[in-house]
């Protein structure tokens, strides 16, 4: 599967409903773009092939009650220097099917098919001595409770000298070294104090921010971010969320970004993959999936995002619960939630999966629904209520 980019890069101003530029990101339900430098002239930053391929991935879990589809066919692909967005409601297979990129499943309880490439080497199927060798050194992972992922017995320094001793055959006085370098440059202020303590001696941000620095120790090509800003208050999300892209700068990696938060897609993303029953239902440039959405369920996300200028306005959630993915629904899995199921012909939505198909017959930015007038729907009836 390709990569998701236009052809024309050029920085956009995110315009209102009625035609005039937006000036306040609170004006507006839906989040407004933010504009990055590296979305400037260049499609992949690297040059290079993809760093991490995804190819109609699936995983299921055998329990008592059933097989547990959390991952069906899903496939995209993240160049170095870009970040790709994974977003959805909790249960549609976001953190399942990262875990599954590095390697975390355990093999006797889980059933993966498809294709994972990291760097051009397939990883499905390594042993756990080579996948040992790739977790932590080409890929890294930020979780989302740096306070149940770091150890309390050790020291917060001697957890980042071991994660970069085991991938180096260094002195520990080499590895502290390194170990004060990254606690520096996360912006951990007099690291050589904060490296002999332990994890419940830093607040919830530096832990967070200790974490980052343990996971781009080794300078990994590839982190994955599995809801980083969770539990932060809105001020430090945003310094995470700075640190993370000005890392990314500098060691040019590829970062997948799973969250549900739109407005850290709107502030990070190059490109974005909704996902929905362990399915990919849209997926494209931010761009693309936040100012041109084509699948109901992305309006529905979109739709449900508060603004403080409609303080008195109601929320507008999206009906219903997430399907059990023990028995999910036929044809569309949002069909039971869809209040456009009667606007599709026949009985396609209950008893056909639409496949995931380019918008407007062409171009990178594809979506999974039956409805042949989307735009037109988007454009007379969700954008005047996202306004």
């Amino acid at each position: 599967m390709s990569t998701p980019a236009p052809e024309d890069r050029k920085d956009t101003m995110v315009e209102s409903a009625d035609g005039q530029p937006e000036a306040a990101a609170a004006e507006k339900r839906g989040p407004s773009i933010a504009t990055r430098e590296k979305r400037q002239g260049v499609i992949n930053p690297s040059g290079e092939t993809p760093y991490l391929v995804v190819e109609d991935l699936t995983v299921k879990f055998p329990t008592a009650d059933g097989v547990v589809s959390a991952v069906n066919g899903l496939s995209y692909a993240v160049p170095l220097g870009r970040t790709l967005a994974i977003v959805g409601e909790s249960g549609s297979g976001k953190s399942v099917s990262s875990m599954a990129v590095m390697g975390l499943h355990d093999r006797k309880r889980t059933q993966i098919t498809g294709s994972i490439r990291i760097g051009g080497d397939e990883i499905i199927g390594l042993p756990e001595s080579e996948l040992m060798k790739v977790r932590g050194d080409a890929v890294a992972m930020v979780f989302q409770d740096p306070q149940s992922s770091l150890h309390p017995l050790y020291t917060v320094g001697a957890q980042i000298v071991e994660a970069y001793q085991v991938h180096h055959k260094v002195s520990k006085d080499a590895a502290k070294k390194r170990a004060l370098e990254m606690l520096d440059l996360v912006g951990i202020p007099n690291p050589a104090r904060r490296f002999g303590q332990y994890p419940h001696e830093f607040s919830g941000g530096m832990r967070q921010r200790a974490m980052i620095a343990m996971s781009l120790v080794n300078d990994p090509k590839l982190v994955i971010a599995d809801e980083p800003t969770t539990a932060l208050d809105v001020t430090v999300q945003a310094q995470i969320l700075d640190l993370l892209n000005n890392l990314q700068k500098e060691f040019g990696s590829a970062i997948v970004m799973i969250t549900h938060d739109l407005g850290v897609v709107a502030e990070m993303a190059d490109d974005v993959l909704v996902m929905y029953g362990g399915r990919c239902v849209e997926y494209g440039t931010a761009e693309d999936v936040l100012a041109n959405p084509r699948m109901p369920y992305t309006w529905g996300l979109l739709e449900s995002i508060p603004t403080v200028s409609a303080a008195s306005e109601r929320l507008r959630p999206i009906k219903g619960l997430p399907p059990s993915l023990l028995a999910l629904p036929s044809g569309c899995s949002f069909n039971p939630r869809c209040p456009y199921v009667d606007r599709v012909k026949g009985e396609r939505c209950t008893t056909e999966l639409p496949e995931l198909m380019p918008v407007d017959g062409a171009g990178a930015h594809t979506s999974r629904c039956h409805l042949h007038d989307k735009a037109t729907i988007y454009t007379a009836e969700v954008l005047p209520r996202l306004s």
